[in-house]
């Protein structure tokens, strides 16, 4: 059974092969170092994972949730099980493509992960609609002789986990760092007067670019007061239409049949009043 919170006197951040995100394990002692490979137990059972912080008091932490325990420092048989496990898994994974196919079931599998005591196989799946996977389990732990767990993904998810360089030329965010995915909104391309050009905006995972939405309190403050693009206003006395704006470099471009102007936004928008 695992301790409350306040049963643990020390925390340790640990984080897990493949994923940026860091998590708090409780100890008893501070007897775990940085870098550390330790078995952890989680919510899929028991896992290797590395110390990535130093011991620091519990009663530093305001935690309202259980911590789950650091159970030892990895052993030589921990470490050499990681790696059978790591090696087993792909063959488990091919287990389940072949199985899928005889099967014509309509699902994608992205990777298979054994927990560290071997109790279960982790296989996460791409699918469109729901699918119906009990024939698929059956078959599948006769084969494998432990329990199955299928977890099923979004798009987001499986561009982090598969990895990729992004139109700017980096490894994509969700890769390198992004924890969690924030909404991204079609609005945050407006707010930057990007063309609104769907293919051009959405990044491998087939969704709107999670970059989109970086710099998107600074764009909606640099264009308080700026009326919307196209809008009519008055200049000299005179109507115009806003047919660009950069809001970086603070110019605007009025145009009508007569003229057309650039000029900066404090002087296009000096008489602009918004309704």
């Amino acid at each position: 059974m695992t301790d409350n919170v306040s049963s643990y006197k020390f925390v340790y951040s640990i984080r897990f092969h493949g994923n940026q995100k860091a998590y708090s394990f409780g100890a008893h002692e501070a007897e775990f170092t940085y870098e550390d490979q330790v078995v952890v137990e989680t919510a899929r059972g028991l896992e290797l994972g590395q110390i990535i912080s130093e011991a620091r008091n519990v009663e530093e932490f305001n935690l309202n949730t259980e911590l789950k325990p650091i159970l030892r420092k990895a052993t030589e048989r921990d470490l050499a099980n990681y790696e059978r496990n790591k090696h087993d898994s792909k063959d488990a994974l091919a287990s389940c493509q072949a199985l899928v196919k005889r099967l014509n079931l309509d699902m994608n599998l992205i990777s298979a992960e054994y927990t560290l005591d071997r109790s279960k196989v982790i296989i996460v799946y791409v699918a469109d609609e729901r699918v119906d996977f009990r024939e698929l389990l059956k078959e599948l732990a006769g084969q494998l002789k432990c329990r199955i767990e299928l977890k099923q993904i979004g798009p987001r998810d499986k561009a982090k986990m598969i990895g990729g360089i992004g139109p700017c030329g980096q490894e994509t965010c969700c890769s390198k760092f992004l924890n969690n995915f924030d909404v991204v909104s079609i609005n945050m391309a407006k707010n930057q007067l990007l063309a609104l050009n769907i293919s051009k905006l959405s990044g491998q995972c087939g969704k709107l670019m999670c970059c989109l939405k970086y710099e998107d309190e600074n764009y909606k403050e640099m264009r308080k007061g700026c009326p919307k693009l196209n809008e009519q206003i008055d200049y000299e006395g005179n109507r115009y239409r806003v047919t660009n704006m950069n809001v970086i470099t603070q110019q605007a471009k009025l145009e009508n049949r007569e003229a057309t102007h650039f000029l900066s936004f404090t002087e296009a928008f000096k008489n602009y009043k918004k309704d």
